[in-house]
């Protein structure tokens, strides 16, 4: 297995991270006992350090005080005696910072050795002095006599062979401190090498992970792309399928209806029409012979007037003839004063003649009014309304506007299904519904529908300048401007 496979294959285990964590707080902790250990080691030679001049020191010292000595006792002079006084008392001092020293760094053997040099150092200091006060005494043949014997010298041997073996044990220690700080100092080395090498690994399995965590991440966006990429194909797809068929129903609708108001003006009008003739072939014979039955006649004849009313108020709801006949503007004012008339409601209009529409779009804006005052009827408990037919931003404007009770557009239940068929119809036409509304505010319908596109007889051609129109009125034509996209 290659170094590549074996990093992926840790990178894959669960417990790759809790070890990496494992080892690094081990690396840590060992680094910093090697810290610490090498610290101390550091003090503990310096102590070592301190204490090897400060023997040697004392040795010069001594020697100082035995240079002193005898240059007082051959010349006499006081000013010898300087050294040897102040040699005397440094020694003395000297002699427990080294005792003090070894103690501090647990050199049991060392402060053993210091004391044997502390009692030859005392007793050669003693000798010194005996021999100084037998001189200032006058007695120099004791004191001569005294130096002849060798002890001095035999002391300051001694003070010289144990100060050697101490500062040999001394380089010894420093010696075993020193190679333990190199120990530590290679073994915080080593640490730091393997964490740096345990780090690169770590490195390199973020790096891994990261990376193929951003080729999922981009696959997974690129599926959800290509889903939603479907999804949107799926959804215009059925959008275009519903609205087609929205259309579809809606022509069928109108054609139904258009279909059942022919059929009660050909053959319910014909029967009621025929029926009314012979009431009024009757009524001249009855009125003759039968006199007593002129009022059951008269009650027939209103019936049948009452009947064709009825035959042509339905025939107008199902399909307005004023709409094919006479036009929009004329239909929706025949159509507001019936509601009006109706309701005993003022309904206000605002309607202007030069608005263009096509003839499917004008049946889309009678039915939009119709629906809108019907709903005023049901619901708005309303004093007044409004139906206005205009042209705004290059578009028809149909908007009826009532101060009754208003509602939430936010809280339509599902069954209000004419403001659907509102928004069915206007959309179908490729126009925008608007509705605002709010509880105690009224209601208010506006609907923007697309003109009709004016056209040039050319001989027996005829041509549509609609695009000509439409693309002079972007360069600069405020009238080319959209309205708004309608909110909810």
């Amino acid at each position: 297995m290659s170094f590549k496979d074996t990093v992926a294959n840790l990178g894959s285990k669960t417990w790759a991270l809790p070890l990496g964590l494992f080892v690094a707080l081990l690396m840590m902790l060992i680094s910093e006992l090697a810290y610490f250990g090498a610290v101390s080691q550091m003090d503990r030679l310096v102590t070592l350090g301190r204490a090897r001049l400060e023997l040697v020191r004392l040795t010069a010292r001594v020697a100082d005080a035995e240079s002193g000595q005898r240059g007082y006792l051959i010349t006499g002079r006081p000013e010898y005696l300087d050294p040897y006084r102040f040699a005397a008392e440094d020694a003395s001092k000297g002699l427990n910072a080294l005792q003090h020293m070894y103690s501090q760094v647990g050199a049991t053997d060392a402060e053993a050795r210091s004391k044997e040099i502390a009692t030859a150092v005392s007793a050669k200091l003693s000798e010194l002095q005996e021999v100084l006060k037998l001189s200032q005494e006058g007695r120099h043949q004791a004191a001569q006599a005294l130096m002849m014997t060798d002890i001095g010298r035999d002391q300051m041997e001694q003070i010289r062979r144990k100060s050697s073996e101490l500062l040999a044990d001394e380089n010894q220690r420093i010696a075993l401190g020193t190679a333990q700080v190199y120990d530590t100092l290679m073994l915080n080395r080593i640490g730091v090498a393997a964490m740096t090498l345990i780090s690169l690994v770590v490195f390199v399995l973020f790096l891994r992970k990261s990376r193929a965590m951003d080729h999922q991440r981009e696959q997974q966006q690129q599926d959800i792309r290509a889903e939603r990429d479907r999804l949107e194909i799926e959804v215009g797809r059925r959008t275009a399928e519903l609205t087609q068929l929205a259309r579809h129903l809606q022509t069928a609708r109108e054609d139904e209806r258009a279909r059942l108001a022919r059929d009660l003006h050909d053959e319910l009008g014909a029967l009621l029409t025929a029926a009314k003739l012979d009431v009024a072939r009757l009524r001249p014979k009855l009125q003759a012979g039968a006199p007593e039955l002129m009022q059951r006649l008269n009650h027939l004849t209103e019936t049948l007037n009452s009947g064709i009313a009825l035959k042509r108020r339905i025939i107008e709801d199902l399909r307005p003839s004023t709409l094919d006949q006479l036009g929009l503007v004329p239909a929706l004012e025949i159509l507001c004063r019936e509601t009006s008339e109706r309701l005993g409601v003022p309904i206000e209009v605002e309607l202007d003649d030069s608005v263009e529409l096509p003839r499917s779009a004008q049946l889309t804006a009678f039915r939009l009014v119709q629906e809108a005052l019907t709903n005023m009827a049901k619901y708005a408990q309303a004093s007044h309304a409004k139906v206005v037919l205009k042209e705004e931003y290059a578009q028809a404007l149909v908007s009826v506007v009532d101060d009754g009770c208003g509602f939430d557009p936010g809280r339509m239940t599902l069954g209000s299904h004419g403001l659907l068929g509102m928004r069915f119809r206007v959309e179908a036409e490729r126009g925008q519904l608007q509705l605002r509304s709010a509880p105690g505010q009224g209601c208010e319908v506006r609907a923007w529908l697309p003109l009709s596109v004016p056209t040039v007889e050319t001989g027996t051609e005829r041509i549509d300048v609609g695009p000509l129109l439409q693309t002079a009125g972007t360069a600069g034509d405020p009238t080319s401007w959209q309205p708004p996209t309608p909110r909810e």
